[in-house]
């Protein structure tokens, strides 16, 4: 009788044992499926491909811009144009909205004299909604309220270092979703 109390004691501990085990490998798998999950989550937060594109009339600006967004550590896509010729900004339009439509990159930037013909242009694309931005605080709207996913520049009426600023609004701003979620469903759905 000793016998059979002290094998089943020695089970008792195994049957233990093995639990434990079973329940700290359960956890660590948990948690190597979390880390996995916030890493594919900010790989995509950090997309840092920005396609870049500029008719004549903002080809200066863009060249700024380009090297603004290096400095920045963000690598931009050249789309064109790439002088100072008269070219049709639509062209440079649908090759920036393109990228973006297509996930190579979350955000693209467009730049024309006034802005509008450009943004014209890539809200032609199903899945952009472009936004023509000449103030701060109108980028970061974009952003939050509207899920604006590129950005458009009215080169000839806003300065360089203005330029910047509005970029950098326009990056560092997420959508908010919540009731501005049914409003973009409601632009798609049209």
């Amino acid at each position: 009788m000793n016998h059979f109390k002290r094998n089943s004691c020695k089970g008792t501990k195994y049957n233990q044992f093995y639990k434990m085990v079973e329940i700290w490998l359960t956890r660590l798998i948990f948690i190597i499926i979390c880390i996995k999950l916030l890493l594919r989550f900010a790989e995509k937060k950090m997309n840092k491909i920005i396609p870049i594109g500029s008719d004549h009339a903002g080809f200066e600006l863009k060249k700024q811009v380009i090297d603004w967004l290096v400095e920045k550590g963000f690598e931009p896509h050249d789309k064109g144009c790439f002088s100072e010729e008269s070219v049709d900004y639509p062209d440079y339009g649908h090759a920036v909205a393109n990228e973006v439509e297509s996930g190579v990159a979350d955000l693209g930037i467009v730049i024309c004299g006034s802005g509008n013909g450009i943004n014209m242009s890539v809200n032609k694309h199903e899945k952009i909604r472009g936004a023509l931005c000449w103030e701060v605080e109108i980028a970061s709207l974009a952003r939050q309220h509207n899920n604006a996913n590129i950005l458009a520049l009215p080169a000839r009426f806003i300065s360089e270092e203005k330029s910047f600023q509005i970029i950098s609004a326009f990056l560092n701003s997420d959508f908010e979703g919540g009731r501005h979620q049914k409003r973009i469903e409601k632009i798609t759905a049209f």
